[in-house]
């Protein structure tokens, strides 16, 4: 009889169908959103782990065969030991893919019209009308590093505005099996990019850039693959978005690049620290849009009822020997290392 420690948010209607289904025992203890201990007399002949954050004294789940984390990022897994202690993981790819993606066209308009520019001369009461005031999108080339779920819905919206698309990948693009995302949305047969990059060709994928939008996991792979390098191949006029996580960029390249103009600007969701410091140059900069990392949250209006979905639906497929959405791979829970 298989046991569920859920340690995440609960969604009543939802609990009780996990709690229905034949054989399982559900017990909750959270939810939390940090490494914390659990009891070990609670957590010791569990199965199945649905949480943000796996606790501190995970390695005395010595019967924990599936987890379930509710975030898209999967960093938190690594160096659990996962693959070798035979411990399946899913993560909650599909459930930001239309938050994160609006947040991205909104800071495309944003930078592209410099939305700052004019609320700080409407806070000093200055009167301008200026050519970069009255610019559009439309025409304009978005580049999508990494081409999941949310990369798929940035470039679904940005097909609709008129925008033409190019996405780097490391090995290409395929169709999305087994993989949550709200009807409707995204790119599932991987048909929409104008023009498609893979590993080998980042020089030439950056060069004709008017926007650059991250949106791969953070693995120790690829911490800081945007640098001194790739900010200054980038177009003096091109703007970097990152909803996806902060050290993918490298900071003091960063920087130097904002306050040379070697790129126009750039929207940034994730950060270097957290909480930013209210000292660090990036909040003062003209150039800059920060937003506290909101751009996809479980404080959104629908994030329950999509994370739940998951979570039943890999319940049902564990107990059913069924594929399961979402899981990670044994080179992604090892950090992108084969």
């Amino acid at each position: 009889m298989p046991k569920a420690i859920i340690d995440i948010q609960v969604k009543p209607e939802a609990l009780r169908r996990l709690e229905a289904m034949p054989g399982m025992r559900v017990e909750c203890v959270g939810p939390s959103n940090d490494t914390r201990e659990l009891p070990a007399e609670i957590i010791r002949d569990a199965d199945v782990l649905v949480c943000l954050m796996p606790p501190r004294n995970h390695a005395e789940m010595s019967a924990l065969k599936f987890i379930q984390v509710s975030s898209a990022g999967y960093a938190q897994l690594y160096g659990l030991d996962l693959v070798r202690r035979g411990v399946r993981a899913c993560n909650a790819r599909g459930v930001y893919d239309t938050t994160i993606a609006e947040w991205s066209v909104a800071m495309m308009v944003n930078l592209g019209r410099d939305l700052r520019g004019m609320i700080r001369n409407q806070e000093r009461g200055h009167w301008e009308r200026a050519p970069r005031f009255a610019r559009e999108i439309r025409g304009s080339v978005v580049g999508i590093w990494g081409y999941g779920g949310i990369g798929r819905e940035i470039a679904r919206l940005a097909k609709a505005l008129g925008l033409t698309v190019h996405v780097l990948t490391r090995r290409g693009i395929g169709s999305r099996d087994n993989a949550y995302r709200v009807p409707g949305t995204g790119d599932p047969d991987g048909e929409l990019p104008d023009r498609l990059f893979t590993a080998g060709q980042e020089q030439e994928f950056l060069r004709d850039l008017d926007f650059l939008i991250l949106s791969m996991p953070h693995t120790p792979a690829n911490t800081g693959i945007v640098g001194e390098r790739e900010l200054r191949v980038m177009k003096p006029t091109a703007f970097l978005l990152n909803p996806a996580r902060g050290p993918l960029i490298h900071e003091a390249s960063l920087l130097r690049a904002l306050e040379e103009k070697w790129i126009a600007g750039a929207a940034l969701d994730t950060h270097f620290h957290y909480p930013m410091p209210p000292e660090h140059p990036l909040w003062q900069m003209p150039n800059v849009i920060m937003t506290p990392h909101i751009s996809g949250s479980d404080m959104g209006p629908h994030f329950l009822d999509r994370m739940w979905e998951i979570v039943l639906h890999n319940a049902e497929g564990i107990l059913a020997g069924k594929p399961l959405w979402n899981e990670l791979t044994a080179e992604e829970l090892g950090g992108g290392k084969p």
